[in-house]
């Protein structure tokens, strides 16, 4: 039984989807080791380093289904690292005179590197589906709530009016960086890994062979030619590792607020309601935000991992020791705790339960305080700005004491009546008629899609 969440068979589509964990599964990664031996035969064939009827064998004979898991399990544990276990076997179901030219010229570190980028290239298509599924319904939200005025909050306070809408559409812009940010890390970091022992290629000799291979084997495996060997340079992987735990942060934002609003004080809005879903197991009535307590931990160990992706950047030489190590951890963790929580985030958003009443009464439960720098600087033409200011605050700190609504204590006043008007003082009252440029912005979120 393991303890991780992301593995455990309780928590694990809490924190993941089959379809994530389908791609960075052991088998998933041994089928992609497989994968990128043939495809550097494959490769190598067509740049006439080897024979193309070898190729031919080494593709139709080279099967994952054939090899032993636990003896390659054995094996792996004893060399270090999977590759030459992989070999050995791979080397038994292929005609000894073909199976020579099998990792002809490569390095352990080539066909992990590869197999890896091929299992992030596949992982960031399921990531770029969940972006903008995310982005569809928060643009669905943003203009449906448009006009939805509620308290905007600084500090956990009423600040000034928003609407809700607004509020979605700053999540939206998030999530259109990130899409923006994928189609640039798709073209940067998806990078093919071929350099041998110590990533000159001199294993192919001292013409460009090797190179001519290295590209013939990115077009194999649907991956970018780099212009060197990057078996030290980790940065695209550290990248591509942030970029998740980037998704994270923003996830985690959208998270913290719906666990806040959905508290029984705010109630403006609640997970989408599903039978025992949130469920105490001594409190009846609790309808606990699971999906955002999710999101928020998921969030949290992205961010972990992002600094051991990062860690693994500081390498020694020209092969590291020892730091790449940790990218077997924090490359398919993440990936599966990114795609969690994104489905998560699909699943609370989509069916998000809003209460515009809730909002409108919150709005108001400050009797016009919410409003008070829209009085201030309404009322300033007719009676400057410091004396306006003075006005408003007293007139505030009345209302406070007495409980009482600012516009009430503003037309006590005789003379901010006689120079302002009473009509006027009951339209800066009015939160919804200090909403700024909320649908403004909206309007430029969506168009700038």
């Amino acid at each position: 039984m393991l303890n991780s969440a992301v593995d455990s068979r309780i928590f694990r589509n809490l924190f993941g989807t089959e379809e994530i964990r389908d791609i960075f599964s052991d088998e998933a990664y041994i089928k992609c080791l497989v994968e990128v031996e043939i495809a550097l035969a494959r490769a190598e064939a067509k740049v006439n380093v080897i024979p193309h009827e070898s190729a031919n064998v080494i593709a139709e004979n080279a099967k994952y289904g054939n090899l032993d898991l636990n003896r390659m399990a054995a094996d792996t544990e004893n060399v270090g690292y999977p590759v030459l276990p992989l070999v050995w076997q791979l080397a038994e179901m292929v005609p000894e005179e073909h199976a020579k030219y099998i990792h002809w010229g490569a390095t352990t570190q080539d066909i992990m590197d590869c197999a890896s980028m091929v299992q992030m290239r596949r992982g960031l298509v399921i990531v770029r589906r969940n972006l903008h599924e995310l982005d569809a319904t928060l643009k669905s939200l943003s203009e449906k709530y448009a006009d939805t005025p509620m308290a905007g909050r600084t500090h956990l306070q009423h600040a000034l009016p928003i609407t809700f809408g607004y509020k979605c559409a700053v999540y939206l812009s998030g999530i259109q960086r990130h899409i923006q940010r994928l189609t640039e890390i798709e073209r940067r970091c998806l990078l093919v890994q071929f350099g041998g022992a110590a990533g000159t290629l001199a294993s192919l000799g001292s013409d460009d062979t090797g190179l001519k291979v290295r590209k013939q084997l990115a077009t194999e495996l649907g991956l970018h030619d780099p212009s060197i060997t990057w078996h030290v340079a980790r940065d695209h992987i550290a990248e591509i590792i942030n970029f998740l735990a980037l998704i994270g942060g923003s996830l985690g934002k959208i998270a913290l607020d719906i666990i806040i609003m959905s508290s029984n004080e705010v109630a403006e809005v609640a997970e989408p309601f599903v039978p025992f879903r949130g469920a105490s197991s001594t409190m009846p009535q609790k309808r606990n935000p699971i999906s955002s307590e999710v999101i928020l931990a998921s969030s949290k160990l992205l961010r972990s991992n992002a600094s051991l992706a990062l860690d693994a950047m500081v390498s020694d030489f020209e092969r590291a020791s020892g730091p790449w190590h940790l990218e077997w951890s924090c490359v398919p963790d993440s990936f599966v705790l990114c795609c969690g929580a994104l489905h998560q985030a699909n699943f609370i958003m989509k069916g998000l339960l809003v209460n515009t009443e809730a909002m409108s009464n919150n709005l108001n439960m400050t009797k016009g305080l919410i409003v008070a720098e829209a009085v201030m600087m309404g009322t300033a033409p007719k009676l400057g700005r410091q004396r306006a200011h003075d006005v408003v605050y007293e007139a505030c700190m009345k209302a406070i004491e007495g409980n009482l609504p600012l516009i009430d204590v503003l037309q006590q006043d005789n003379s901010v009546v006689a120079e302002v008007g009473v009509d006027r003082l009951r339209s800066l009252c009015d939160p919804c008629h200090y909403l700024g440029c909320c649908r403004q912005m909206i309007e430029n979120v969506i168009r700038d899609e």
